[in-house]
């Protein structure tokens, strides 16, 4: 039988001028950009920490700190790599990977497929084994009055 395990991960960040907004791995168009030590995808961030929770691996920050000058402006995709390495290193294969990113703007529909293609590869499963959808916070909160960008990941492993 096999060993299923699920994890959970979340992100949030704040947007800022002078940043790329890149969201899983895919660079979007739009005037601000996301603050923090790497790229600050909080796709990738969100996934990543659900693959390590599923494999009872910790978090990104024990992985890969954001004091380490080595991760400064890091490609969150090529974490999302490494960390389907270090998953796989415990005998864990990523089945399937589920995210929600939550944003009053820009509008992410159009950048979706590309999301997944990228996130998929990554995580080295098929991009129909990644879903990906986008969402308002209806003007509530921080990210409702467009802040900050936050995302939500579920992901299944078995060996």
């Amino acid at each position: 039988m096999n060993n299923f395990r699920i994890g959970q991960g979340y992100d949030i960040h704040r947007l800022v001028s002078g940043r790329k907004l890149v969201l899983g791995g895919v660079e979007i168009p739009f005037d601000l950009g996301l603050d923090g030590h790497s790229d600050a995808d909080v796709v990738s961030h969100a996934i990543i920490d659900a693959l390590l929770g599923a494999a009872s691996l910790g978090d990104i920050g024990s992985h890969f700190p954001d004091d380490d000058p080595a991760y400064k402006d890091a490609d969150s995709i090529e974490l999302l790599k490494k960390t389907r390495v270090i998953v796989g290193e415990k005998g864990f294969i990523v089945s399937n990977i589920d995210v929600t990113i939550i944003a009053e703007n820009p509008k992410l529909a159009p950048h979706i497929g590309e999301m997944k293609r990228r996130v998929a590869e990554a995580a080295g499963i098929s991009p129909g084994d990644v879903s990906i959808k986008a969402t308002t916070n209806e003007k509530i909160g921080a990210i409702g009055r467009g802040e900050g960008i936050a995302a939500f990941s579920v992901a299944l492993l078995y060996k």
